[in-house]
């Protein structure tokens, strides 16, 4: 067995560093949501910018492949159909010249008119038709740009919102507001025709502002945010001008702010349209628009199946990281990648802080690293954690390094950011309440309203925070040390009763099981502590037949583990918490890296399997080196256990 796990090994590092990118990193394709790249398709349409025709047939062949067997298409690649993503793909699709008579066209019609019609589209979706004139402005519930005059104090004020959630609708509120709806045109009048099943003219939209089909209601608004609507609603009807144009204004200004400080890249790909929708209808033909359009090309990925829009600009720093803390497990010497990998996590470092970011609701950046390149500007707590760990393990490395005085900012940051729960979140630090969640509009996505703090982030903090507080001895020992054992409590106090701990950015408890034992191990907890014995005791229940592990998407929406056909990438993240779990020389992690070793492919590498990655609780995303690291990982450490 052990001549089998070295031969595997072997191949598998060949493999991870003949895929390492020029500059260092590991990036890759980061696609699975489905309402991205009709987001860019009307941007392009709104403001008159022709895709070109080869890059929309590679489009078109993208989006036609992410149809159901019955015409829709999900919230992901391969998920059940929902109304709002259907209905934006249709128009996409059509504004790239597919014929309304295309046999996929009828069959898309057909399932979005047994839905209801647009009518019952989720939030996001009607928003967009809106923008075209495909769906009417008083069939909205408010977006109020005059919220970002509220008090700051106030818990509904904009700014405690989680990041994403306020950067995307922040050029909403502004687009609502000015009731920005592109010209007509021959396309437009013939998809309100194709869309809905009665005479648009007719529609009662104002009657249809809470209509939304079971297929999109995931997340059904509840009672408090209907009586918020209601006063919304009220105001809307009245609304005082000279303050909604001093409202227009300072949303204007946090909507230029968030694009001079990522350099036009923004915080993700829907913000990125949206701000590039505002910027044309404020300014048409003028500079912002031009520079946002330009940055929007980031986000674009080309693959076999043809071109969709990435969920982000680049998972280069993510990747990066954890192909070198593979390589690390191996062992072995691979100076020139660990070479070039440090330097690249070095000099995507973010290295400059915000101005004014107290104005404009950011924290601190200096010192954090990014999920991808150091451009966004949006530092990440377990990225900043993880660019941490990587940076001191390759200091001997030949070279420059990332400067002491630099490491202790990223300690100065992840120490702001824990909250006061004792756990850590994403972006920021906790900032509103957690009933705010209440008034969730989506209908679709789950936890978005303020930042929640992680079982992943808290353990990657512990583990940054910790691996300082060994290379620089005496240097904020005593806050480190405070701040861990919180972080140790709030992993203890998130277990569940049997042992298991969610994961809520992948798919999910074997995730989570990895990130929970890790951070409690590296807190100090021996292998027999019980919180420790729990978790291997809650995988081994779950392990398949076959030493592997597998469960479904549903296992975050139901937040129960959900099993499904073993898994690689799943069963790697249960193979190295059993080995961290003092489970490396037991039967079932033998039979785990028997497992990962039959599923090996020739070149080195394992199968491309259903998508692991998670987001808000609802979307699947493809993180598509996972296959590459994490079971040569798994299969390192267990060999080491031996």
């Amino acid at each position: 067995m052990k001549g089998g796990s070295d031969s595997a090994i072997s191949r598998g590092v060949s493999y991870l560093l003949s895929c390492q990118h020029g500059d260092g990193s590991w990036r890759g394709e980061y696609g699975g949501p489905l309402f991205l790249l009709p987001n860019y398709v009307i941007a392009h349409y709104i403001a008159g910018r022709e895709i070109a025709p080869e890059r929309a047939g590679k489009m078109v062949r993208y989006l036609l492949s992410t149809r159901n067997g019955d015409g829709s298409v999900g919230l992901y690649d391969g998920g059940p159909g929902c109304l709002f993503t259907t209905t934006i793909t249709y128009v996409a699709l059509r504004m790239l010249g597919v014929a309304p008579d295309d046999e996929a066209m009828a069959a898309m019609r057909r399932w979005i008119h047994a839905q209801g019609t647009p009518l019952g589209a989720a939030n996001w979706g009607k928003f967009m038709l809106a923008f075209l004139g495909l769906y009417e402005y008083e069939g909205l519930n408010p977006v109020l740009p005059e919220l970002w005059l509220l008090p700051r104090r106030l818990p509904i004020y904009p700014g405690r919102l989680w990041c994403h959630t306020r950067q995307v609708y922040l050029p909403l509120s502004w687009l609502y507001a000015t009731r920005a709806k592109a010209p007509g045109s021959p396309l437009l009048a013939a998809l309100r025709t194709e869309l809905y099943d009665r005479s648009y003219d007719r529609i009662d939209f104002a009657a249809h502002r809470d209509t939304i089909a079971q297929c999109d209601d995931l997340y059904p608004v509840t009672r408090l945010m209907k009586s918020v609507n209601r006063v919304q609603n009220g105001y809307e009807a009245q609304r005082f001008k000279p303050f909604r144009a001093r409202a227009l204004d300072e949303a204007l200004s946090h909507i230029r702010y968030e694009d001079a400080v990522t350099n036009f890249v923004a915080l993700g790909p829907v913000n990125r349209v949206l701000n590039a929708i505002v910027y044309h209808f404020n300014d048409p033909g003028g500079e912002e628009e031009e520079k946002a359009f330009a940055a929007m090309e980031h986000y674009l990925c080309e693959t076999p199946r043809g071109i969709h829009l990435n969920g982000y600009s680049s998972t280069a720093l993510w990747d990066t990281v954890f192909a070198v803390q593979t390589l690390r497990t191996v062992g072995g010497d691979h100076p020139k990648a660990l070479g070039a990998a440090r330097d690249f996590i070095r000099d995507n470092q973010i290295r400059r802080e915000m101005p004014d970011r107290d104005l404009f609701h950011r924290s601190q950046a200096l010192g954090g690293w990014p999920f991808g390149d150091a451009e966004s500007g949006w530092p990440v707590t377990d990225c900043t954690a993880e660019g941490m760990k990587c940076s001191i393990a390759l200091e001997q490395l030949p070279g420059s390094g990332v400067p002491d005085v630099l490491l202790a900012e990223s300690v100065r940051l992840l120490l702001a950011y824990q909250n006061t729960d004792g756990g850590w979140s994403s972006y920021e630090e906790q900032r509103g309440p957690k009933w705010l969640e209440k008034l969730n509009p989506s209908n679709v996505f789950g936890d978005i309203m303020v930042e929640h703090s992680y079982i992943e982030c808290t353990s990657a903090a512990m583990q940054g925070l910790l691996a300082y507080k060994k290379r620089f001895p005496g240097r904020s020992d005593r806050e480190i040390t405070a701040a861990v054992g919180r972080g140790e409590a709030f992993l203890r106090k998130s277990q569940g009763a049997d042992g298991s701990f969610y994961g809520s950015w992948a798919v999910c408890y074997t995730y989570g099981a990895w990130f929970g034992v890790e951070g409690l191990r590296a807190a100090g907890a021996f292998a027999d502590d019980p919180a420790v014995r729990r978790a291997a005791e809650f995988l081994l229940s779950h392990q398949n037949s076959d030493g592997g592990w597998g469960e479904a998407a549903e296992s975050c929406l139901e937040k129960r583990y959900v099993p499904a056909g073993s898994h690689c990438v799943q069963t790697a993240w249960a193979l190295l918490a059993l080995c961290e779990a003092g489970e490396g020389k037991s039967d079932a992690a033998r039979r785990a890296a028997e497992f990962l070793i039959a599923r090996q492919q020739p070149d080195g590498c394992w199968p491309k399997e259903r998508m692991t990655g998670v987001f808000n609780r609802s979307v699947l995303i493809d993180y598509d080196n996972y296959h590459r690291y994490f079971p040569l990982w798994a299969l390192a450490k267990w060999r080491k256990a031996q």
